[in-house]
């Protein structure tokens, strides 16, 4: 992966903010949308591609497409840093392959103490119980 490639390819657009604010609202577009084509990448391999597209099936559009907003900040410059920081942190996490986890086999001997451990305290109840006549 590539990071520098994968940033040429993301395409910004600047949008009017929703929410209070007053005038700087209505005249500035401070809001940020990153879009990101991910069939049509060139910076990642199929392997990557069809990882993305499971990791983040939730998150794309049918057409493969990841929408990300960003309007936290009232600059337009910071609003796009925070969202391409936050597209890369997507793309990283979703690109990590998790351990196969291995199953364990439980030893001879812990399952022979269990067992021990409850026929002792079976043991115990049983002398105090009242005797039968």
């Amino acid at each position: 992966m590539e990071i520098q490639k994968i940033i040429s390819e993301l395409h910004y657009k600047a949008v009017r903010s929703s929410g209070a604010g007053g005038q700087n609202v209505n005249k500035v577009s401070s809001k940020v949308v990153l879009s990101f084509d991910l069939k049509n990448s060139q910076a990642l391999s199929e392997e990557e591609k069809t990882l993305l597209e499971t990791n983040l099936s939730s998150r794309l559009t049918t057409d493969a497409v990841l929408i990300l907003n960003c309007d936290e900040d009232r600059s337009q410059l910071k609003n796009k840093e925070i969202v391409t920081k936050r597209f890369l942190e997507l793309i990283k996490k979703a690109l990590i392959v998790p351990k196969i986890r291995k199953a364990t086999k439980i030893p001879k001997s812990v399952i022979k103490k269990r067992i021990k451990d409850k026929k002792n305290l079976s043991e115990i109840k049983k002398t105090r119980r009242k005797p039968d006549f």
